[in-house]
């Protein structure tokens, strides 16, 4: 197992460079909110516009559209009930704030089909996890984010740390994915490959912190990096805001949105 520190993370990271434009950084999708949970929605999509996306477009009810546009009026809004051409985007973000309904599994299942590059979190994976069968159709390298409760609702229940982890390496070889266990000193891997993270502190144990993260790697996938590669860094920088935000908050007071805040500092962290 590699341990995932700032030597580790230059060797990954790349610099933008000057003479660029938006369409250098790729155009996300994210499919994400719903009536009761738009706070997930909009947490993931301020994390991923941090993160560098060229275009970012993010599917929503459409009677939730006030929220978006004042919030944040960079991202562009696919409304959920017209029909996805999923061509446009070169990778789609699924699950946070989501919820379970049929429409939602339908949203799941379209992605799984059509994207060219996707990852889920949240509510999509709780929809994978009823829907077993739909594992065959994950496109490769499919980065999944659970939690610990997540992740057994996927792969049944775990006893320990340990055991996820082992699961986690074993699940990722046979479904060609990529897994993300969040938590203290998150673990990744491929299935081959596997890392251990050393940033982040108490502070992300809070709701939203996992909506952040997932619109940072869909970020930095839609910038090119690989998958394992775009899963490493955003979560490195991801705790690495985090650490940061310890300068002005407290574990206790801080907020994500304080940690996407902190997210610019982050960079330059790296970039020194």
């Amino acid at each position: 197992m590699k341990i995932v520190d700032l030597a580790f993370i230059k060797t990954i990271y790349t610099k933008r460079k000057e003479n660029t434009h938006k369409g250098n950084y790729g155009h996300a999708l994210l499919i994400a909110g719903s009536s009761n949970k738009m706070g997930a929605a909009l947490i993931a999509s301020k994390a991923c516009l941090r993160s560098g996306v060229g275009l970012l477009t993010v599917s929503i009810p459409k009677d939730e559209k006030l929220a978006l546009l004042t919030f944040l009026p960079e991202a562009m809004i696919h409304f959920r009930e017209a029909i996805t051409d999923f061509s446009v985007y070169n990778v789609v973000g699924i699950g946070p704030g989501l919820e379970q309904n049929e429409s939602a599994q339908k949203e799941v299942y379209a992605s799984l089909l059509k994207a060219k590059a996707l990852v889920m979190d949240a509510d999509a994976l709780n929809i994978l996890a009823i829907n077993q069968d739909w594992f065959s159709q994950l496109p490769v390298n499919t980065i999944l984010t659970p939690h610990p409760k997540e992740f057994d609702r996927l792969f049944g229940i775990h006893h320990s740390e340990e055991e996820r982890r082992n699961t986690a390496a074993e699940k990722a070889k046979q479904y060609n994915c990529v897994l993300v266990l969040k938590g203290h000193q998150t673990f990744i891997t491929n299935g081959t490959d596997s890392f251990e993270n050393t940033t982040g502190n108490s502070g992300l144990a809070k709701g939203g912190s996992g909506d952040a993260l997932t619109g940072i790697i869909v970020s930095f996938l839609a910038q090119n990096y690989s998958p394992i590669q775009a899963t490493i860094l955003g979560v490195y920088l991801h705790g690495l805001a985090a650490d940061i935000t310890l300068n002005s908050q407290s574990n206790e007071s801080m907020l994500i949105t304080d940690v996407i805040e902190n997210i610019g500092l982050a960079f330059k962290k790296i970039q020194e």
